[in-house]
């Protein structure tokens, strides 16, 4: 299997030279350093959730085709394992279980946080909604000025393309995230 950081370092440069930006200007508009954008393309970089979803919503592709690898039939992902893609700002991290093919534009996560920072997130690319069934813990999810308190077992859809939040208030919080783009 391919490591993560080559994984990134391939596809960005594909889809960077699909979208005909150079590295300056993709840096310019996801809002990110160029040093940053050259560093993920050498395969040398550590990209934090919101760098991956910068790039993404910059370039008009899931943030799963970063993190996506070729899966076989049948697939099981342990609880223990995984690349789990960690946030630069919250005690919170994201492990892509399975991306949706392109013409779907459907992507399955698994979310795992500890109290002591909120994970904010800007809109992504207009038309996506996320869905969230708060596993373990507990947590405040859903748009950033209305976020919803979840327990164990709860569900909320809200729209991804709008200011959105997710704070754990317990530790050892875990969620399952559904991101669909229409």
């Amino acid at each position: 299997m391919e490591q993560l950081g080559a994984r990134i370092a391939r596809t960005l440069r594909r889809e960077r030279d699909a979208a005909g930006l150079s590295v300056s200007e993709l840096a310019r508009r996801a809002g990110i350093s160029k040093a940053t954008v050259s560093q993920l393309e050498g395969g040398t970089g550590n990209p934090s959730v919101e760098t991956l979803w910068a790039i993404a919503t910059t370039l008009g592709v899931p943030f799963a085709v970063f993190v996506d690898d070729e899966q076989p039939a049948t697939t099981l992902i342990r609880a223990a394992t995984g690349s789990p893609v960690p946030s630069s700002v919250a005690p919170y991290s994201a492990t892509l279980l399975t991306a949706g093919p392109p013409q779907a534009r459907r992507d399955l996560y698994l979310l795992r946080a500890e109290p002591g920072g909120v994970r904010e997130s800007a809109p992504h690319t207009h038309g996506t909604t996320e869905y969230v069934m708060l596993m373990t813990g507990a947590a405040n999810v859903g748009p950033a000025d209305e976020p919803v308190r979840m327990a164990p077992g709860d569900f909320v859809s809200y729209r991804g393309d709008a200011p959105h939040v997710f704070e754990a208030l317990e530790p050892a919080t875990t969620a399952v995230l559904l991101s669909e783009l229409r």
